[in-house]
């Protein structure tokens, strides 16, 4: 393969091999969210409270406010999916003991069990895609997806990571 100046290995790519990847982004997104949607569709709820489940799990006492910019979703949005879980008892809603006009978020036992009902489809569909591939295509395939993300997004999913460590 051809190297630019720094040594980089150049890539070329036709319209037909980015089309094909694309295709092969949707349906894989479908595959992925598949069993999640159906655990979903039983209690009358979308992937917004799917991920509004995610990450709070992921980072417990998160504020309304972190959980919007995670999500770059509408404030109206993020509220009319906090009500329904709050009011199912699966989202506890606290007022902050530092800002008292902050609401930070924590899943009760019963949202723990269906956000790890949700994850774990969606783990062991994971697991067997990256034994499938093997190692190096896991690494390519995170770092083509973190090549995709716009820099605030790159920004967040590291300070997740970060925190996961």
């Amino acid at each position: 393969m051809p190297e630019n100046q720094t040594g980089e290995t150049l890539l070329f790519l036709t319209d037909e091999q980015v089309r094909q990847g694309i295709e092969a982004m949707f349906f894989a997104y479908r595959g992925f969210t598949a069993d999640p949607d159906r655990i979903l569709s039983d209690l009358a709820y979308g992937r917004a409270h799917h991920r509004a489940l995610h990450f709070i799990a992921r980072s417990p006492g998160t504020t309304v406010n972190n959980l919007l910019n995670i999500l770059g979703v509408t404030k109206q949005s993020l509220n009319r999916v906090l009500r329904t879980l709050v009011e199912d008892g699966l989202v506890e809603s606290r007022v902050g003991a530092s800002d008292k006009r902050e609401r930070n978020l924590e899943l009760t036992d019963a949202g723990h069990e269906l956000e790890r009902r949700l994850s774990d489809a969606q783990r062991a569909r994971m697991r067997a895609a990256y034994r499938a591939a093997g190692p190096e295509a896991v690494a390519g395939f995170r770092h083509v997806l973190e090549a995709m993300m716009d820099p605030d997004s790159h920004r967040r999913y590291h300070a997740l990571r970060e925190v996961s460590q």
